[in-house]
This record gives C-alpha cells, sequence and structure tokens, in this order.
C-alpha cells in the first residue's frame, strides 16, 4: 500500500550517489533515504533538479524509484522528479513510477524546450493525466525558463484534480501568498529554494523540498518546525533567528548554477556521501572548492546541538 502524501515538513530532493566508475550507488542512496527518515523527514524526492535527473537514463530512474521505495518500507511517500526531453518519455516516468511503488509526481517543465503558455499547459496536462497518483508542479523559472504564474496554476487545478501542490522556486515568496488568494486550500504550497524557508513558511508555505537536508537533516527539520511555530503561534522567535543565521550561508549553495556540486562537497564533508558528479558537471578544483569548504567548515565549528521543539 502507497503511503498517503500529507503536504507538510521538509520532503528531500536527494542527490544521486555515484560510484568510483560512474553507475548509481544504489546501497549509498537507500543508506540516504533512511538517514533522512529518521532524522523526521516526511517524503523523499528523487531524481530531480538537485538528483542530477537531466544526466539519467530511464532506466537508471526506474531503478532509482525502486531503490528509494524499498529503502522507505512504507513510512513516508516517494515523489520522483518527472521531466524529460519529450512529453511521451514524461508520461512514461510518469507511469512507470506507479508501477514503481511511488506514491506522488513531482513535474517539470520538459529540459530545454520552454515556450508560450498553451505549450506548457499540453505538457504538465498529459503527465497529470497519466496516472491518478497525486502530483506536484515544480515551478522553477530561474533553472527551466518556464514560469507557472499563479492565474495559470488556477487553470491547471481547475482542469486536474489530481494536483494537490505547487514547489514555488521562483525566489519570489509573494508567489505564495498570491496562490494562496487565488485558490486558498485547494492546493498546497512548498518552498524550493532553500534560502526563502522562512520567509515562504511566513507567506503560507507548509512545507519544504529541501537540498541542503541531504547534508544536515537535523537543522533542516529543526528549521522548518521553528518556521511555523513562529508563523503559526509567535513561537520562539529568538531560536528561530539564531538558527536561521547559522544556516544562511549553507542553504544559499542551493540557489547558484554549481548548487549540485557545491551540495555534494557538504554531504563528502560531513561524513554522509560523496563529492562524486556525472559529467557535464564537474567536481569543485581551487579557489572554488576551497571557498566553499571553508564556509561549510565554519558552520561545523559552529554547528548547535539541537533538542526537542517546544
Amino acid at each position: 500500500m502507497r503511503p498517503t502524501i500529507r503536504w507538510h515538513g521538509v520532503m528531500p530532493a536527494i542527490t544521486t550517489p555515484f560510484r568510483p566508475e560512474g553507475t548509481v550507488d544504489h546501497e549509498r542512496a537507500a543508506a540516504q533515504v533512511v538517514r533522512m527518515i529518521d532524522a523526521g523527514c516526511t517524503a523523499i524526492a528523487p531524481h530531480g533538479s538537485l538528483g542530477e535527473g537531466s544526466t539519467l537514463t530511464f532506466e537508471e530512474k526506474c531503478e532509482l524509484q525502486r531503490t528509494c521505495v524499498r529503502a522507505a518500507a512504507g513510512r513516508v511517500p516517494i515523489i520522483p522528479g518527472i521531466a524529460a526531453l519529450s512529453t511521451r518519455e514524461a508520461v512514461d516516468l510518469a507511469q512507470a513510477a506507479r508501477e514503481n511503488g511511488c506514491s506522488g509526481l513531482m513535474v517539470l517543465p520538459p529540459y530545454q524546450y520552454s515556450t508560450d503558455w498553451r505549450e506548457m499547459r499540453a505538457h504538465v496536462g498529459d503527465v497529470m493525466r497519466a496516472t491518478e497518483l497525486p502530483c506536484l508542479l515544480y515551478n522553477n523559472p530561474v533553472a527551466y525558463k518556464t514560469d507557472f504564474v499563479p492565474e495559470q496554476v488556477v487553470e491547471l487545478a481547475a482542469e486536474h484534480a489530481n494536483l494537490e501542490a505547487v514547489k514555488e522556486s521562483s525566489t519570489d515568496v509573494r508567489r505564495v501568498t498570491a496562490i494562496r488568494a487565488l485558490l486558498g486550500s485547494r492546493v498546497a504550497l512548498g518552498v524550493g529554494v532553500d534560502d526563502a524557508l522562512v520567509e515562504g513558511v511566513a507567506a503560507g508555505a507548509t512545507f519544504w523540498i529541501a537540498g541542503l537536508v541531504n547534508a544536515f537533516p537535523w537543522e533542516s527539520v529543526r528549521l522548518l518546525e521553528l518556521a511555523k511555530l513562529a508563523a503559526d503561534e509567535g513561537g520562539p522567535v529568538a531560536e528561530l533567528d539564531e538558527l536561521y543565521a547559522w544556516f544562511l550561508p549553507l542553504l544559499r549553495l542551493d540557489t547558484v548554477p554549481k548548487f549540485v556540486q557545491l551540495i555534494k562537497l557538504a554531504e563528502e564533508a560531513v561524513g554522509v556521501g560523496s563529492e562524486r558528479v556525472r559529467p557535464p558537471r564537474l567536481i569543485l578544483t581551487g579557489s572554488e572548492r576551497t571557498q566553499a569548504l571553508a564556509l561549510i567548515q565554519r558552520a561545523l565549528d559552529t554547528r548547535p546541538r539541537m533538542g526537542p521543539i517546544g
């Protein structure tokens, strides 16, 4: 039985680990899933942008889905990124995700090709119609050059009953407010860029598709819980401010072109992963790597202790 998706909490967009010869390391991927769940994460999103989905073959994605489903063992839902060069392949991947035991779909616009609303509406619409699984619309105009504005989200929500949530990665938290004003609670809203988490929750977001969580899961879960307490109840603002100030330099690593390399470097620095990436990406070198490691080390040297919320 598939776990039900509740659109709340920290939902890691997990990195894809690779072996030295370049193949997917499924043992390490499974361990990462378990680590995220044990830290309190509420869903797992494999092979999205951070998961280097554009470099994985169709079968590699399917096998990674199966690995994540087995590792999660029904504890949390698996919501893979559904993106491809063609609509046909995206539809096939969505249907395969259902067969592989996934609980939902994170629906992206097509790789490379970005055009007008008519074509993008048709693309994501075909993917959403491909299965009955709940869908999360991934809006990231910075990366994909396709911007699903609030009025278009309203149209998609009217057409597709299984559109349940939006991952808003435009970097503009006003989008959260705008979608809520138009749709109320019809769709759940999530933050998709790490360094807008607290602001997004204050605007009404209930979940976080997170990146730095791969290296810092306990801190990520704590940050979201504190942000929600502050937004809902005027909770422990001082503790929230302290944790956010510590975390923010790391969270900003999620917002630059080499975010995959930087987050994987952070995983290696804390001892839970490898910095290996798949070309055309290359691992960081020279001053770029030195500066990133110095930032990560400063964070580790001042890492806060995590205690219970409340």
